[in-house]
């Protein structure tokens, strides 16, 4: 068995223009299919079951065959968690656990935007849910919350190619831009009602 790239759940231009084309087409045809490339290879010479679903492999596995494959879970994940027409505040109870657990959604923002803006180079910032409570962590690189038993419910990738050309090296802007404009907060509720 081997792996193949899943389809985006919206067209290449549906984000613009916050996210342009360009933008997408980098980061989904180049960086998220070489990381499916690159798991396949790894099948091919032995190193990886391909039998294995992805989740197993990640939780099996370390170095270049972790990196590529919790990247494909990575940035899947990444593209549900945005959606045109997205952002703003969510509601239901998403909004009541978020109010539970930050005191407020404003709260909220600030934690997910410093860990956003904080990450020291590449990496990820996430609302999780661990132990039945709501939480922003960062992950650096590939990793992420599948390995700390944290529910992931949204993520923003912080990678640089995430957000080059269109916002350059503002990643502020685009940490805000993807709040106020692009997170996906029904595929985070679906997300918190499986947690």
């Amino acid at each position: 068995m081997s792996f193949v790239l899943p389809p985006l759940p919206y067209a290449k231009t549906a984000l613009e223009p916050y996210l342009t084309e360009e933008n997408i087409d980098l980061h989904y045809s180049k960086h998220h299919n070489a990381y499916v490339v690159n798991l396949n290879k790894f099948i091919d010479e032995g190193k990886v079951d391909g039998s294995k679903t992805l989740e197993e492999v990640i939780l099996s596995s370390d170095g270049p065959v972790f990196n590529n494959a919790a990247q494909i879970w990575n940035h899947t994940f990444y593209w549900s968690s945005l959606k045109p027409g997205g952002g703003g505040a969510p509601t239901g109870a998403l909004a009541e656990a978020i109010n539970r657990d930050f005191g407020s959604f404003a709260k909220f923002k600030e934690e997910f935007t410093n860990a956003a803006v904080s990450q020291f180079g590449s990496g990820w910032a996430w609302l999780v849910v661990e132990n039945g409570k709501l939480k922003v962590t960062k992950t650096g690189n590939a990793d992420l919350p599948l390995k700390y038993s944290q529910t992931a419910l949204l993520t923003c990738d912080v990678w640089e190619h995430a957000y080059y050309p269109t916002y350059k090296n503002l990643r502020p802007k685009y940490v805000e831009t993807f709040l106020n404009s692009l997170a996906n907060w029904d595929f985070a509720a679906a997300n918190l009602a499986k947690a």
